[in-house]
């Protein structure tokens, strides 16, 4: 399995235990932590956005190579 591949599967992992934390801790003591969650989303959804637009720019750059090629 490629590393981004790894880093994708990681980064909602992360995205979905954060999430399920997050809500048994609000459920418990009614308290939401809204500035953590929304740091903790945008740095992991950021990261995964990065991860989609390389693999977008590689994809293109390939079909570009094979049109070059040909």
């Amino acid at each position: 399995m490629k590393s981004l591949t790894k880093f994708v599967i990681f980064s909602f992992t992360s995205l979905v235990l954060y999430t399920i934390i997050s809500q048994l801790i609000f459920i418990k003591t009614s308290i939401e932590m809204q500035t953590l969650t929304t740091c903790f989303f945008a740095a992991f959804g950021g990261e995964v956005l990065a991860c989609a637009l390389i693999k977008i720019f590689k994809l293109k750059d390939n079909r570009n190579n094979e049109n070059d090629d040909t």
